[in-house]
């Protein structure tokens, strides 16, 4: 799997902001210095949407770069130490102290213009608290979408088989090899521990619905992340300055080269 997200948290339980019900869709604008994207949010993600939009009122993300652009995929911002960062500064790993827990909607997937949260590997597939990202993808053909069915159902075979409970004792015995820097026992019992993942079966293996596929085979996207990150909006306008944004030049730490910098977000409607 891509090395997506490497930046590392904190666990803390976010509580959610409810708001009033049956409004329209909250509606944000994301100004660059590419362009203006318009994102909106989902409602079938409550927690997500009114952290996202707390950021947004609080002018958390203004001036914050796009610190990770790989074209083909995604772009992805929201590192709170990039507003001041310098150019050889790694990014990636700094957002706020609390993560959002997972909400998973089968309807809610990875095609082009996706609004989706980064996340660490964490076991409860939590969300980082700022850091999110911008699908831009690639077409998909029927091949490359049951090759990407596969690589979705590995992940939530390792999803389902770490948080089995049959599986506590052998993963708390690899955690304390893992502390006592015990080599040779950490490879022995993460050897045991793979295997028993990739050939783990007690759960329900996933399909890329009919709808969906359809969707990835005309506009594009990413679908092996579906079922492991929260997507949570979409873009509704601007997808050109998504192009844009992928196409710029980077380094081998996939940061661009030429600054690409979010000047301002703000609320279009409100909830």
């Amino acid at each position: 799997m891509p090395k997506l997200f490497t930046f590392i948290l904190p666990i803390f339980l976010f509580l959610g902001f409810t708001g009033p019900k049956n409004q329209s869709p909250v509606q944000i604008e994301l100004v660059t210095n590419y362009g203006t994207i318009i994102l909106q949010l989902s409602d079938q993600t409550p927690l997500h949407r009114d952290n996202f939009i707390k950021l947004v009122e609080a002018g958390t993300y203004d001036s914050l770069l796009f610190h990770r652009v790989i074209k083909g995929f995604m772009i992805q911002g929201g590192d709170v130490q990039s507003k001041y960062a310098d150019s050889v500064a790694r990014l990636g790993s700094s957002d706020l102290p609390y993560q959002i827990p997972a909400e998973i909607v089968p309807e809610l997937f990875h095609k082009k213009g996706a609004l989706a949260a980064a996340r660490t590997n964490n076991p409860q597939r939590a969300s980082s608290s700022t850091q999110f990202y911008i699908v831009q993808g690639k077409v998909q053909n029927d091949s490359l979408l049951s090759h990407n069915e596969g690589r979705i159902n590995q992940m939530l075979a390792r999803h389902y088989g770490i948080n089995d409970p049959a599986n506590r004792p052998l993963i708390d015995s690899l955690e304390k090899a893992r502390v006592d820097k015990d080599t040779a026992l950490v490879q022995g019992l993460n050897t045991r521990l793979n295997g028993i993942l990739a050939n783990y079966q007690n759960y329900e293996k996933y399909q890329i619905s009919e709808s969906q596929r359809e969707v990835y085979k005309s506009i594009g996207g990413t679908p092996h992340l579906d079922q492991n990150y929260t997507v949570f909006g979409e873009v509704i306008s601007g997808l050109e300055v998504v192009d844009a944004i992928a196409a710029v030049e980077t380094n081998r730490q996939d940061r661009p080269i030429t600054e690409v910098r979010i000047l301002s977000m703000r609320l279009l409607t409100k909830k």
